[in-house]
């Protein structure tokens, strides 16, 4: 059976309006102001080997960095498509020889451990931060400044 894959694509530099072109012919997208990010939609079985086509027609014409399924899947997972480089890819390699695993399991554990210490650090900051404004304003200054600004925010 075949599905639709929402997939956003993540470029190394701003795409020229040359390569926007060429690639149009290739793919149909939709492009963000910066030329940095790209969205399309693509039919195939199965959203890794959709992901993989989608990187061989567009890698020779494109600056590509990342290719994302943009939803999660109903397991919660978002699928990435990233191209290590040589050296990564051996250390990758050799580390899942060693543990006597898949390359891609090792990866996807780095890469969910970098996120969580992501996440971690930037509570963190945010806790730090907000110690400070209390300590020079009340808890309702505080909040009532916070809701301000996200109504703010959400109605522009």
């Amino acid at each position: 059976m075949t599905h639709q894959y929402a997939v956003e694509i993540v470029l190394t530099r701003p795409a020229t309006a040359r390569e926007l072109d060429r690639a149009r012919h290739r793919v149909t997208f939709a492009a963000n102001a910066d030329r940095t990010r790209l969205m399309t939609v693509q039919s195939g079985r199965r959203p890794g080997r959709t992901l993989h086509g989608l990187r061989r027609r567009l890698d020779t014409v494109l600056p590509i960095d990342v290719l994302t399924t943009h939803y999660p899947d109903r397991h919660g997972h978002v699928l990435l498509n990233v191209v290590l480089s040589h050296r990564a890819d051996a250390q990758i390699r050799r580390e899942a020889a060693a543990l006597g695993r898949r390359a891609g399991d090792v990866l996807a554990e780095r890469i969910t451990a970098d996120l969580a210490s992501e996440q971690r650090q930037r509570r963190l900051r945010l806790e730090s931060q907000m110690q400070r404004l209390l300590a020079r304003h009340t808890p309702e200054e505080v909040l009532a400044c916070a809701a301000g600004h996200l109504l703010q925010t959400s109605t522009r």
